[in-house]
């Protein structure tokens, strides 16, 4: 698996961070019937695990596929495999997480946000990166980047609203990543349009 099959014709990922198992998997399963079918649970705390490990099963029950976010440890790799996450997301570039997660059998997504990650990253293989911050990088950065590296697929995460995603699918983003918008019922209610 990779992932070009996780965002397959998908424009959108939803990251479902900081909430209890109970209320991860209610929230998860809203984003599933709206269409929203690339999630992320981040696993930053060791209480997280839980929720990830949650989502993972009840996206097992309907055939989709839940990540593992702010993996920035091989112990974070370790943890998101035996939650059953089918790939880890990350905030920075650390080449020795991409192999363990690729070790693992779980594609990673590295969050870049100089030209110089970019290159690294693509020197380690990784296709799909993860901009970040890219609120702060804004659209431009993707479309400038994607000059000395047309076959990078960008991920743009962080900052984003329901109202600035457009800008950057525009900009050439792959997808957009949605945390805080998800979170706001009024903004979630509005991830149709992006669909």
């Amino acid at each position: 698996m990779t992932f070009d099959d996780i965002f397959d014709g998908r424009k959108v990922m939803a990251i479902l961070r900081g909430l209890a198992p109970a209320e991860t998997v209610e929230v998860a399963t809203a984003l599933w019937d709206a269409g929203v079918n690339v999630l992320e649970v981040p696993i930053a705390t060791p209480d997280a695990v839980a929720s990830l490990r949650a989502a993972a099963a009840a996206a097992d029950e309907r055939g989709l596929r839940v990540g593992a976010g702010t993996v920035i440890t091989a112990e974070q790799v370790r943890a998101a495999a035996d939650a059953d996450a089918q790939y880890t997301v990350a905030p920075g570039l650390d080449l020795a997480v991409l192999a363990a997660s690729q070790s693992a059998g779980m594609p990673h997504l590295p969050g870049v946000g100089s030209a110089t990650e970019v290159q690294q990253a693509w020197l380690a293989g990784a296709r799909w990166l993860k901009a970040f911050p890219a609120a702060a990088l804004g659209p431009a950065w993707i479309s400038a980047l994607h000059g000395p590296f047309p076959d990078v697929r960008f991920v743009a995460t962080g900052g984003l609203t329901i109202a600035t995603a457009p800008g950057f699918l525009a900009a050439g983003a792959r997808v957009v990543a949605l945390g805080a918008a998800v979170a706001d019922p009024a903004q979630r209610d509005q991830i149709g349009a992006l669909l």
